[in-house]
């Protein structure tokens, strides 16, 4: 059991990659407090869970600070499509708010009882589509995807000699609620599927359990040689 002895926090667990990575926590031994913006949704997990909305920072704060995990696992995002000259300046802030500077308020919370203990493991849900590689009709969420990846290596660098590790899991297409709302809102459901299993050159989109395994090893002492980096699972997409 990788995880036994460790407190963990996952936001988004509720479903998708935040669901299957409590669950790989849970199974690895951890502690795991589970959250999400809908308490509904983690319904049937064996640990705590509680509602959160992470862009209310008094809240998740609190609840990170008295929690004190080892592990922090920000998974929490929304995926905006679109070009530049489609973009508004409401959901510009909107990725932002919650794609990094619910991850940033997470962090200054978790990282003064890491500190305290001398230990601890951060890791920042990104994506291959981000500084690492572009998309086309993802021109905010690319952007705020490259910017949790500067947090997550400036926030690495500068505790890189205190025991914390911070790091960043940067998927390509995964298999997710989320994902086929936004497959359905195109209006072609099955055209819009082959197009994301098409730019893989796997054949086929990624299970949320492959990304949580990654999730687990960096959670992991297994890991500890590794710190401040974008680690891409991406079926080669990027390759």
């Amino acid at each position: 059991m990788r995880l036994k002895g460790k407190k963990a926090v996952i936001t988004a667990a509720g479903q998708g990659i935040g669901r299957a990575s409590a669950e790989a926590f849970i199974a690895e031994g951890a502690t795991v407090l589970a959250t999400d913006l809908n308490a509904d949704l983690l319904i049937g997990l064996d640990c705590e869970t509680h509602a959160l909305d992470v862009t209310d920072k008094a809240a998740a704060q609190a609840m990170i600070a008295e929690a004190a995990p080892d592990i922090l696992f920000n998974c929490a995002g929304f995926v905006h499509s679109g070009t530049i000259l489609e973009a508004s300046d409401e959901e510009w802030d909107f990725a932002f708010a919650l794609n990094c500077r619910s991850m940033f308020h997470t962090m200054q919370a978790a990282l003064p009882g890491m500190l305290e203990r001398g230990k601890g493991s951060i890791i920042n849900m990104s994506s291959a589509c981000s500084s690492i590689i572009g998309a086309p009709n993802r021109f905010i969420y690319g952007t705020s995807k490259a910017a949790v990846i500067g947090m997550t290596k400036s926030v690495a660098r500068e505790y890189i000699d205190k025991g914390i590790r911070v790091n960043a899991i940067c998927p390509g297409t995964v298999d997710s609620p989320s994902l086929h709302e936004r497959l359905r809102a195109t209006g072609d459901y099955e055209a819009a599927m082959k197009a994301f299993v098409a730019r893989q050159p796997m054949g086929r989109i990624a299970a949320p359990e492959e990304i949580a395994a990654l999730a687990v090893y960096l959670g992991s002492d297994e890991s500890g040689f590794t710190t401040g980096q974008a680690c891409v699972i991406d079926g080669g997409w990027s390759g």
